[in-house]
């Protein structure tokens, strides 16, 4: 379901991998039984039209049910910890001109897009709370 990669992308706007995300969701937040039923359906490409209508937008990820917006919260959580320095960190050493100047070309480029993706982590940490 979520590709060889296993992982999702986020945008500041929406989900880059919707359908991914989506049907990943669907399915972790299933009891066992609707699983069960889903899977015997063979329900796998029957979706309704709401849902292949809809985008997972910012606004439309706010509005998940309970148990989806947890396993998100759960699961940014554990992507965030999985960075060396929390977003402050990072942030300070953009903002410290002396100790970034130390940094290479390529230590500069890598702190922007850890910047950028801990942001974005954030803001879907909020939109999912």
């Amino acid at each position: 379901m979520v590709g060889e990669e296993g992982a999702f992308v986020l945008g500041w706007d929406e989900v880059l991998t919707e359908e991914e995300l989506s049907m990943t969701l669907k399915v972790l937040c299933m009891s066992e039984e609707e699983f069960k039923e889903y899977k015997e359906q063979d329900g796998w490409e029957d979706d309704s039209d709401e849902e292949e209508n809809s985008t997972l937008s910012n606004e439309a990820l706010s509005r998940l049910k309970t148990p989806c917006k947890k396993l998100l919260y759960d699961s940014v959580l554990l992507t965030l910890e999985s960075y060396g320095a929390d977003l402050k960190a990072e942030q300070d050493l953009l903002n410290n001109k002396e100790a970034y100047g130390k940094l290479s070309r390529r230590e500069q480029q890598a702190l922007h897009v850890r910047y950028g993706q801990k942001r974005i982590l954030h803001q879907l940490l909020e939109l999912v709370q």
